[in-house]
C-alpha cells in the first residue's frame, strides 16, 4: 500500500529550488523520535509533499522517496538516526499555504496544523490529495 507524507524545511537552508537543482538529496539532519520513526516507515515509491517552513509555510512541490531508511550520516556515531533519499518529481502550479490548508475543513486534523514542529509527518491519500488539487495538480 502506498503512503504519503509531508516533509518541511526552512528554504533558506535548503529549497525546493535548491532540490531542483541537485535533482535528488538525501533527508538528514531529522532529530525528533516521532519525525525519525516516521522516516523508517517510509518506502520507496512513496509520494511527499515539500513545505517550506519559515516566513514562507507553503507546500511548493512533490517529491518521491527513491531510498528506504538508513543511518543518518550526519548523526553523531552513538546515536540512532535515520535518514532517506528523496528525488523531486514536479512542483506545485501555485504554492498551498497554511492558511489555505487550515481553512479546509477536510483537512483540519492533518499534523501540519496540529503538531505544527514535526518535520516529517504521514498524510491520508484524501488529504495528499486535496493539498496536491489546491496547489494545481
Amino acid at each position: 500500500m502506498k503512503n504519503f507524507w509531508l516533509v518541511k524545511q526552512e528554504p533558506s537552508a535548503y529549497s525546493w529550488s535548491d532540490f531542483i537543482a541537485d535533482g535528488a538529496t538525501k533527508w538528514t539532519g531529522v532529530r525528533n523520535y516521532a519525525a525519525r520513526n516516521n522516516l523508517r516507515r517510509m518506502r520507496k515509491g512513496h509520494e511527499v509533499l515539500f513545505y517550506h517552513s519559515g516566513d514562507e509555510k507553503a507546500v511548493v512541490g512533490v517529491a518521491k522517496v527513491t531510498r528506504t531508511a538508513y543511518p543518518d550520516p550526519t548523526a553523531p556515531e552513538e546515536e540512532d538516526w535515520s535518514a532517506v533519499d528523496l528525488a523531486p518529481i514536479r512542483p506545485l502550479r501555485r504554492p498551498v499555504t497554511l492558511r489555505q490548508i487550515k481553512d479546509q475543513p477536510r483537512l483540519k486534523k492533518i499534523q501540519l496544523v496540529r503538531q505544527s514542529r514535526l518535520s516529517v509527518m504521514p498524510l491520508s491519500a484524501v488529504e495528499f490529495r486535496a493539498i496536491a488539487r489546491m496547489g494545481g495538480l
